[in-house]
């Protein structure tokens, strides 16, 4: 194995969302640094099955479905 080309593996410590703590092997930073958060699986909707909900602005949501409503129907009887 070649010598320095392996980025440092080293410990640091992760801070979630709601304070707790966990030490962790990363290359991220230096020995010992502390990794703050901003989103976790705790708190982030595609972990926590959040409801995704369509929001029409200006009428654009209503004149995609408009305009594509009858695109994909197989069963028409031609």
């Amino acid at each position: 194995m070649k010598s320095e080309i392996h980025p440092n593996y080293h410990t640091i410590k992760v801070v979630m969302t709601d304070g707790t703590e966990f030490t962790t092997r990363s290359t991220w930073g230096k020995e010992g640094d502390t990794m703050h958060l901003d989103i976790d699986p705790k708190s982030h909707p595609a972990w926590t099955g959040g409801s995704q909900q369509l929001v029409d602005r200006g009428g654009r949501l209503s004149r995609f479905q408009k305009k594509f409503s009858g695109f994909m129907k197989t069963d028409e009887k031609k």
